[in-house]
């Protein structure tokens, strides 16, 4: 069995009880489907007159006399049915049998379906839950390493293609096998020598069908691939459409996704070419056999009479049923093998080893009582160290700012006391407890964080400040935005704190945006507070009226402000001044004036607003 099939069967069998059902009514559905073409022999008999005459009831004699008995009780019906009533009575009774088995079988058809459809919805949603709580868990570095688009393109349409394909497994090995299967036994009862004439062609057919397919899904495994990197261009087109269209790049843009959109074409092309032919091939090389069985079969019916015209009409019948059944089959096995490529595709990330996460031995912490501590840092994010052997301690109830050129590992000091990235070589503590050691999402609730990008989502003001307080009232969401110096303009809106903001807060300036997350973690109130560049993004008077509320806000809180404009960070009780991923110059702001040194410089450079 197939190594993403076997991964598949878990969630297949959750639903255990529709697969049971789709049995059930699969193995009836191909029963009554050969019993439709076998109930034609009477009714062509009473059309043709052949009908033996049988005036004795017959008596069962057991399984093995089954054709015999079910001839004989028939014949002797249609005889009473005529001699009674009839030849139109005779013909109304052979064509109710047509009718009720075409009922019977169109009936197990609609629950057969019924129940797989079940089947098929219940695994798609449980695969994208998982996915979706893989992706949202995965570490910040492995988005950063890969294209979101294709991401995004696992998750929408591999996992479709996974669904669309995947099950008519059950179609492929139950109903469409077991439909060939009784026809082959009822065409064997009829006439066991123009059956193993078919049988001598199947291998062949098969063998050539087969051949048809080979490679099938090397190429869907490329075009899925394909898929993920023109999903990913065209994230990355609506996303910076301004630069774009600022720089004139449109011609550049368009270029590389049509370039991407040809290649995937092609391979579409390719596999679809495939798919197109299983049907058709199928369907010709059953007719050619069909074709040698009139041949061979007629003089069966001539020359032998070793078979009555209606019984071989029947048996043509039985012998064109197969072919439903067989492009069924070819064409569900090419569909397979696209599946097993999306597949594969969909488990390679729901697999993909989570390095950041809780161990059995992680504790909770739910304050925060003495310092942080980061001893004998090495990080780098590919070959050269960002942080080469940094150490720092910050004391609780103090702000310390980073400042420094950029490239100086400031924002990774933020990252890894987060734990968005984990440290290769040291330590870092929170009240002497390692934080590989604290429970992520404790050790989160410990911290606010305010990046450089205001990151909001397609919501209301309230849905996106509530994000770290989700019960939070609608007073205490005001209160935040007071403090954030952003309730000034939140007030004037339409909807005021219920106005939806767009998508990435895209109706709002990037001040006002900023404020909103400030906003959010003054009201998630953590006892450490990480400011990334937090003001960047402000004009001057929004800057000065933000300032003096992070500064209030941060009173008897530990803070880590990361900065650029050296005149937000000018209280700091300790400036830590790096360079190159390590401490050159620290203290606060008048010691380190006094030294006439880096930060000396770093101020030279800026001018300081009174």
């Amino acid at each position: 069995m197939d190594a993403n099939l076997k991964k598949l069967l878990p969630f297949a069998l959750k639903y255990k009880n529709h697969i049971y059902m789709n049995v059930f009514f699969n193995i009836f559905y191909a029963l009554f489907s050969t019993l439709l073409m076998v109930s034609m022999i009477p009714t062509l008999n009473v059309l043709f007159g052949l009908t033996k005459k049988v005036y004795k009831e017959p008596t069962y004699e057991g399984i093995g006399h089954i054709k015999a008995y079910a001839e004989e009780f028939l014949n002797y019906k249609i005889t009473i049915l005529t001699e009674e009533n009839g030849l139109k009575w005779a013909l109304l009774f052979v064509i109710s049998i047509i009718i009720t088995t075409a009922f019977l079988k169109n009936i197990t058809n609609y629950f057969a379906s019924y129940h797989v459809t079940r089947l098929r919805t219940g695994v798609l949603r449980d695969i994208r839950q998982k996915l979706y709580h893989k992706i949202i868990n995965l570490p910040v570095s492995y988005y950063s390493e890969r294209r979101k688009g294709d991401v995004m393109a696992r998750m929408l349409g591999d996992i479709n293609e996974v669904q669309n394909s995947f099950f008519q497994i059950l179609e492929l090995v139950v109903r469409e096998p077991l439909t060939i299967l009784f026809s082959i036994i009822t065409m064997f009862i009829i006439s066991p020598k123009l059956t193993l004439f078919v049988f001598a062609f199947i291998p062949i057919s098969g063998f050539i069908i087969s051949r048809v397919g080979k490679n099938l899904k090397a190429k869907s495994v490329k075009a899925q691939n394909e898929n993920g990197i023109f999903i990913s261009i065209l994230d990355e087109t609506l996303g910076g459409l301004k630069v774009v269209k600022g720089y004139n790049a449109e011609e550049s843009f368009i270029k590389k996704f049509n370039d991407s959109i040809n290649r995937l074409l092609n391979l579409s092309n390719s596999i679809g070419n495939k798919n197109n032919l299983a049907s058709p091939l199928s369907e010709f090389l059953g007719i050619v056999t069909i074709a040698v069985l009139l041949w061979f079969g007629a003089q069966l019916v001539v020359e032998e009479h070793a078979l009555s015209s209606a019984t071989f009409i029947t048996y043509i019948a039985l012998a064109y049923t197969i072919l439903t059944p067989a492009k069924a089959i070819s064409k569900a096995s090419y569909q397979v093998k696209t599946g097993l490529a999306a597949a594969e595709r969909v488990f390679t990330l729901m697999e993909q080893e989570n390095t950041i996460t809780d161990t059995r031995e992680s504790v909770d912490k739910p304050s925060f009582d003495d310092k942080i501590t980061l001893e004998n840092i090495n990080f780098r994010y590919e070959n050269e160290n960002v942080l080469k052997d940094f150490s720092l301690t910050i004391p609780k109830g103090k702000t310390v700012a980073l400042v420094g050129q950029s490239g100086s590992g400031k924002s990774t000091i933020a990252n890894l006391l987060t734990r968005f990235y984990d440290v290769n070589e040291g330590v870092v503590r929170i009240d002497n407890v390692d934080v590989r050691d604290i429970k992520l999402q404790s050790l989160r609730n410990l911290m606010g964080l305010v990046t450089q990008d205001s990151i909001l989502f397609n919501d209301t003001i309230k849905g996106n400040i509530a994000l770290g307080k989700p019960n939070a009232t609608d007073d205490e969401i005001i209160d935040a935005l007071k403090i954030a110096n952003a309730y000034e303009f939140v007030k004037d809106l339409p909807e005021g704190i219920h106005t939806n903001i767009g998508d990435s807060g895209n109706k709002l300036s990037g001040g006002q945006k900023q404020r909103l997350s400030i906003a959010r973690a003054v009201l998630k109130n953590p006892p450490i507070m990480i400011l990334d560049e937090a003001t960047s993004a402000l004009d001057t008077e929004s800057e000065r009226l933000v300032q003096v509320a992070l500064e209030n806000m941060m009173q008897n809180r530990t803070s880590i402000v990361i900065a650029h404009r050296l005149s937000t960070i000018q209280k700091a009780d300790v400036i830590v001044v790096m360079q190159k991923g390590k401490i050159v110059e620290q203290g606060n702001h008048d010691e380190l004036l006094s030294k006439n040194g880096t930060y000396s410089k770093l101020v030279s450079m800026q001018s300081f607003e009174s």
